[in-house]
């Protein structure tokens, strides 16, 4: 069954001016779409124009042109419902320290216009772990219930989309990897992800699919999967026999990275090469292979790729 699209961007661009100077282009005719239900990674160096994108979504940055559709809903046409549509979690820990959780969220909730008896509070609590600190003051948090405080708030008026801005930042291993548990339920439940983040290890771990804005240009969009078989050096490790060590391999695009203790690692261009080749050269020169391991791309390599001009 084919997922429908939650977020339709067409041609979306934002230029911004300033006392007749050139103008920047912070977001250059960008065109994407996201599933329901997926988690979808938007990746991007410093300035790619990430924070102009979710703004728009948000109705803080007003677009220059192009269309945004949200759950339906047009952004010129229905600001109100497109923002309702969404849960947006800042990088910035904003939370009033003289208040605790469950105040916290149900304030949040009345600003929504979300009635007293429509109200979720305990569930968002227990969906994001902080149901045993609700009602601790906010400032004697730590920062990992900080940080799920935030998702909460997000969450107030069940959005079917939950937009998580760099929400790993500054925090230590343990309570990123708490926070991903809780992305992840939220995402079993049915709730649609968009997420920046620049831990490229995570995008690859968490995403389903993946977009890399550089420049305020979309120059990559594609599953995790293809975006990483799109990298065409392998990286292969031969344990052998013994110390025997080779010179240049006539091979195109072959290089030898290290050899020595029983190993030797090369690389090569996998359009340009089958290790059949590598394999058989070794052997013509009486070097016995024990054992083969060989390292693809990550998502890294397709972000450096495509990021570093």
């Amino acid at each position: 069954m084919k997922k429908k699209d939650v977020l339709s961007v067409k041609n979306l661009s934002k230029i911004y001016t300033k006392n007749n100077s050139t103008p920047v282009n912070a977001l250059n005719n960008l065109n994407l779409d996201v599933k329901q239900g997926e988690i979808f990674g938007l990746l991007g160096p410093n300035g790619a124009g990430k924070s102009t994108f979710i703004n728009i979504l948000g109705g803080i940055v007003i677009k220059s042109r192009g269309t945004v559709n949200v759950w339906g809903y047009d952004i010129d046409k229905d600001p109100r419902q497109v923002r309702a549509s969404l849960g947006i979690v800042p990088q910035e820990v904003n939370l009033d320290p003289f208040f605790n959780p469950r105040k916290l969220l149900e304030l949040h909730a009345g600003m929504y216009g979300v009635k007293r008896k429509d109200q979720i509070t305990d569930e968002i609590l227990r969906l994001v772990s902080l149901e045993s600190n609700a009602d601790s003051y906010a400032r004697s948090l730590s920062g990992g219930m900080k940080r799920r405080l935030l998702i909460a708030k997000a969450l107030v008026h069940k959005p079917p989309i939950l937009i998580l801005d760099e929400p790993t930042a500054g925090v230590d291993v343990e309570l990123r990897k708490n926070l991903w548990e809780n992305v992840k339920l939220l995402n079993k439940i049915g709730v649609t992800i968009i997420l920046t983040t620049h831990y490229l290890i995570e995008a690859e771990q968490m995403c389903d699919r993946i977009g890399i804005l550089n420049n305020g240009n979309l120059v990559a969009l594609d599953t995790t999967k293809n975006l990483i078989n799109k990298i065409q050096t392998k990286i292969v490790t031969f344990t052998t026999s013994g110390n025997k060590k080779i010179d240049n391999i006539p091979l195109k695009s072959l290089k030898i990275l290290s050899q020595g203790e029983n190993k030797i690692t090369v690389s090569y261009e996998k359009n340009n090469i089958k290790i059949d080749e590598i394999i058989t050269h070794l052997s013509n020169k009486n070097i016995n292979i024990l054992d083969i391991s060989t390292a693809d791309g990550n998502i890294e390599d397709v972000y450096t790729n495509l990021t570093k001009n």
